[in-house]
This record gives structure tokens, sequence and C-alpha cells, in this order.
């Protein structure tokens, strides 16, 4: 077989694509992973108004305009780290964000889960879920008293 023979072989054909194919996804997920983590501290801060500051206010005290339908206050998300012996809790934080807390302030429902809606936000990407998330949590960080 001539060199020239092998792109008229469909198996070594497909994977030729294939090969070319998968190549342009990873490419296209990485430069989806940079842009995601260059995300900006103002972006973060975007995320914190249209999902937690309805609740939780603009400023994180717990004072957000749905407040007067919870039946116990939002807590003061300033004061996450001196609740938590003075050390931020990013773990806690993040558990939070990506799977929810069941708290009373919310009735018998649980707090909304960020995450599977961070993740249909970028649903090719879960890698992006994880930035959005991440951010956020910092964001919440640089709100500490």
């Amino acid at each position: 077989m001539k060199s020239g023979d092998a792109l008229h072989n469909p198996t070594i054909r497909g994977v030729v694509i294939c090969g070319a194919l998968l190549a342009i996804v990873l490419g296209f997920d990485a430069a989806q992973d940079r842009k995601a983590a260059s995300s900006t501290p103002e972006s973060a801060a975007q995320t914190y108004k249209e999902y937690c500051s309805v609740c939780h206010g603009r400023t994180g005290k717990g004072d957000g305009p749905a407040v007067p339908a919870l039946k116990v206050r939002p807590p003061d998300l300033k004061t996450l780290a001196r609740r938590h012996g003075g050390k931020f809790p990013n773990d806690y934080v993040s558990n939070a964000l990506r799977n929810g807390l069941k708290v009373t302030a919310h009735g018998t429902a649980e707090m909304p889960v960020w995450g599977p809606l961070f993740l249909a936000l970028d649903s090719s990407f879960q890698s992006q879920s994880n930035v959005r998330t991440t951010n956020l949590t910092n964001y919440i960080k640089s709100l500490q008293k």
C-alpha cells in the first residue's frame, strides 16, 4: 500500500478524523478553561449579585429583599470566618454552593443549590462550573470583617 492510499482506507480515515475532532474539542475545552480561570473579581461580584444578594443582601449581611418572606433571616456572610474559629471555611462554602444546605430560613425547602445551575450555564464544561463556584467562594471570603 502506498502512503497516499492510507487515507482511502475507511478504518484509517476514521481514526484520523476522530483524532482530529478530539484535538479540536480538547483545544476548545482548554481555551474555555483559560477563559473561566481568568474571571475577574467583578464577574464574581456580579454572580453574587445575581444569585445570592436577594437573600444575603448586597453586602452579605443577610438583609436582602427576600428576607421578609423567610422564616429565619439568612446568616451574615461577613462573619463566616469569625463563626468558624477565625478561619474562612472554604470547603463549607463551596459545598453549600454546590449542594445546598438544610436551613430553617427557607422553611421546608433547602437553600438554593447553585452547583447544578452553574453546570447548566456551562453544560459542556464542568471545569467552568467549578471555577464559577471557586470564584464565588473567594468573593464571599473577601466580604469577611
